[in-house]
């Protein structure tokens, strides 16, 4: 019992890079990760809904990370990566410059954003990770996604 006490104390998290900041998202909400994809743009949706693409046989609505954050649009590269991520049989890409490894976090590595501050526009940050001297901005992608089907 102390082991499995242990184990749900643990969690995976995608790190990934988006200019110079490192973010992560729950490993178990990934679904694939994927180079660069041929999107089709989607007319009047935000600049950041960079299009859709059918997935095996899936359509997945892709978002340009940068552009939600308010970063200048880079040229894609042999490092850009599209995370495919599923949340309530939902899919979303999300276009990131790199994707760096996975990293396996304690509750205690994990600082709520709360402590910070209490700005509404934060509820797609579940909290700042420190891992090895390095600090990741954990993503809430369940957020992320809710907040796109309800525009």
């Amino acid at each position: 019992m102390e082991e499995k006490l242990l184990n749900n104390d643990v969690k995976q998290f995608v790190a990934f890079k988006v200019g110079d900041q490192e973010y992560g998202a729950d490993i178990h909400k990934v679904s694939i990760i994927e180079k660069t994809l041929n999107y089709a743009r989607v007319p009047t949706a935000p600049d950041y809904i960079k299009g859709v693409v059918n997935l095996r046989g899936e359509i997945v609505t892709v978002m340009s990370l940068r552009l939600k954050f308010g970063l200048p649009e880079i040229e894609e590269d042999d490092e850009t990566r599209t995370i495919i991520f599923k949340f309530n049989e939902v899919l979303l890409g999300i276009i990131v410059d790199s994707v760096d490894e996975v990293v396996t976090l304690k509750e205690s590595d994990i600082e709520s954003v709360t402590q910070i501050t209490n700005d509404r526009s934060l509820d797609y940050i579940l909290g700042i990770a420190k891992a090895g001297g390095r600090l990741i901005t954990l993503l809430n992608i369940e957020r992320l996604i809710t907040e796109l089907l309800e525009k």
